[in-house]
């Protein structure tokens, strides 16, 4: 497994909080965040992207200065809420690479997009402490893969060529002709095999699905090894997010990258009501998550 380089391992340094574990803001989804502010499909289509950037720089300026860090992308977000110096000085900034959506092969496996023209040296001409990257993995389904993999592949060499932390996530999903309870009982394996992957593709910070169990976890973080994984939210509701991360942290897991469940019923087309509720509902839920995170971190410390 490769070490983080010095410059790699500073940046990693920044998206953690002074407990050293990661805490990062999600708010690189544009799709996604569409039709959670829209009522209706007609008010969806007229969201814009400079709109979008107003709502993810009220996020920035609302929560993420909470978190210390937050992921956006470099479609609508950046490089305006650098340039505008809506993102505080001693906030890091993670650039997603990947496009919104995904193309479909007959077969039904998801294809991953990547934003045109963001490699590692755009990633640090637009500020970025570092980027992430996502791709769709089926696991058990080798022929699913090679594109996304591929893709996974030429993304990790470029980051490691210009010396810039990269964070890899990968999502998966069911098939056409699979019950929604076959994939739920194939879910933990898709995850770790997964991670095997990313991995062995020589990721150095992975953001994972949570796996499904405190078994699982563990052995997602026994794959990983020195490798740092992170939690994502995948848009549950608070409550539940905070039982996986109490879980995740619990077995091993080294912080927390969070969007939807933390502000998903905060935005909307009011930027007023938007700021009001990131300060009075997602803030305290963000508290809530960071004392379990620093509980869990103290824990690993003391027994260290």
């Amino acid at each position: 497994m490769p070490a983080m380089t010095t410059a790699e391992s500073r940046g990693y340094q920044q998206i953690c909080g002074r407990d050293g574990a990661m805490m990062v803001i999600a708010a690189d989804q544009r799709g996604g965040m569409r039709k959670i502010m829209a009522a209706q499909p007609s008010e969806e289509a007229a969201i814009t992207e400079a709109m979008l950037g107003e709502t993810k720089a009220d996020i920035a300026t609302h929560l993420a200065s909470a978190a210390g860090c937050i992921l956006l992308d470099p479609v609508c977000a950046v490089p305006g809420i650098v340039d505008g110096k809506v993102l505080a000085r001693d906030t890091a900034l993670l650039i997603g690479l990947d496009a919104s959506g995904f193309d479909v092969t007959a077969e039904g496996y998801q294809l991953s997009r990547l934003v045109p023209g963001v490699d590692a040296r755009r990633v640090r001409a637009l500020g970025g402490t570092g980027g992430k990257i996502m791709v769709y993995l089926r696991a058990d389904r080798p022929e699913a893969n090679t594109a996304n993999v591929e893709i996974l592949r030429r993304c990790i060499e470029d980051f490691a060529r210009e010396d810039l932390l990269l964070v890899v996530e990968f999502l998966t999903y069911r098939l056409p002709d699979e019950s929604r309870e076959d994939y739920q009982a194939a879910f933990p394996g898709l995850i770790e095999e997964g991670t095997r992957i990313c991995v062995e593709l020589g990721s150095k910070v992975l953001k994972l699905p949570y796996p499904g169990s405190a078994e699982a976890c563990a052995r997602v973080t026994a794959l990983c090894g020195d490798i740092p994984w992170a939690v994502l939210s995948a848009g549950v509701d608070h409550e539940t997010f905070l039982g996986q991360v109490e879980t995740a942290m619990a077995n091993g897991a080294s912080g927390v990258i969070a969007g939807r469940a933390l502000w998903k019923d905060c935005i909307s087309l009011d930027r007023d009501v938007t700021r009001l509720r990131l300060t009075s509902v997602a803030v305290p839920r963000l508290r809530q998550i960071q004392e379990i995170v620093a509980r869990h971190r103290g824990a690993a410390t003391r027994a260290a």
